[in-house]
């Protein structure tokens, strides 16, 4: 069993930054892939990022390439996602997921349908 809390979800100006944090509770936090995806009023849920289980690999939406960047510290049993230069077309509700494993991986995981659990979300808003 895996429950994610996110947090860092807030208003800011077009051009700002805000930092997500994601935190996992559970075993095998570092054989887990893990994710971040948005969904915006209306619109169905979107990858935004992924990581591989050692962080060796990120991928990223083309939409966000260059701006976002995502982490984690498997110590910790954290994830992040860090973004910069926020437009109002990244307003939306940020869910972090993780996709269980047991072995370590390279693989980004870009469905949703493949994440078996997902945090509760937060609320990013960018204003122009």
């Amino acid at each position: 069993q895996v429950q994610l809390v996110e947090s860092g979800g807030g208003l800011v100006q077009a051009g700002g930054s805000l930092r997500l944090s994601c935190a996992a509770s559970g075993r095998s936090f570092s054989r887990n892939g893990m994710g971040w995806f948005r969904q915006a009023p209306g619109r169905e849920r979107e990858f935004v990022g992924g990581i591989s289980t050692s962080a060796a690999v990120t991928g990223y939406a083309d939409s966000v390439e260059g701006r976002f960047t995502i982490s984690r510290d498997n110590a910790k049993n954290m994830v992040y996602l860090q973004m910069n230069s926020l437009k109002p077309e990244d307003t939306a509700v940020y869910y972090c997921a993780a996709k269980t494993l047991g072995y370590y991986s390279s693989t980004i995981y870009r469905r949703a349908n493949e994440y078996g659990y997902w945090g509760q979300g937060t609320q990013v808003t960018v204003s122009s």
